[in-house]
């Protein structure tokens, strides 16, 4: 597989140096002068010195046969024209976007850019799975596949608390494929009983959240 990555800052470099490691071909572009020196120290000819959002450095970087481009430069703007430019004229299949500020999420998202990840949000993620009591976590999402995971912790009260897997009432598109507790994770059976406190991972299609979630989390009427 050949790699093409824009941005030599730490993310760019790790990537690079990770990506060589394990047999990749990789070409990775820095536009700062002083910074291209010192990857060239190390990685030599796999850097190349120009601004990614400029055709003919992406051109001369190889993107024409590119099997993936990486945006990970320090600038929303700059990563969202470059993967626009590798997708749209190149017609690179595989992109993955850096953004960031978590607040633009969104707008790469609106123009087709995906993966975009956000190191903030990944972060966010794993401290609320790591807060008790947090409720409803979302651990990924695959837009294009239409498939969501969640988490969620199953509460006194709630439809799912001390029934069996077999007998909770799970909206069509959705199941549960993991269950964590203080000893350990496991797949659960059937016939496995979820008890009050149970972390429970349920993979679902967009939109089903709600409905998921007062399953688990929120006290029966009844």
């Amino acid at each position: 597989m050949y790699v093409v990555i824009a941005g030599g800052g730490k993310v760019g470099v790790n990537l690079a140096r990770e990506l060589l490691e394990k047999g990749y071909e990789v070409t990775l572009i820095e536009q700062r002068r002083d910074r291209y020196t010192v990857i060239e120290d190390e990685l030599e000819h796999v850097v190349q010195y120009g601004d990614a959002t400029e055709m003919w450095v992406l051109e001369r970087a190889g993107v024409l046969r590119a099997d993936l481009l990486v945006a990970v430069t320090g600038d929303d703007e700059d990563n969202i024209l470059i993967c626009q430019m590798a997708k749209e004229k190149y017609m690179c299949e595989r992109i993955v976007a850096r953004v960031n500020n978590p607040r633009n999420v969104e707008h790469f998202h609106l123009l087709g850019i995906r993966p975009a990840v956000s190191a903030t949000n990944m972060i966010l993620r794993l401290i609320e799975h790591e807060v008790p009591k947090i409720g409803l976590v979302h651990l990924l999402e695959l837009t294009d596949d239409h498939i969501e995971i969640i988490e969620v912790e199953v509460i006194e009260g709630a439809p799912a608390a001390n029934a069996a897997v077999s007998d909770i009432p799970l909206p069509d598109g959705s199941l549960i494929i993991s269950v964590l507790r203080p000893d350990g994770g496991f797949v659960p059976r059937a016939d496995t009983v979820i008890g009050v406190g149970d972390e429970v991972l349920v993979v679902l299609a967009p939109g089903l959240e709600e409905q998921v979630a007062a399953v688990f989390n929120v006290p029966s009427t009844s």
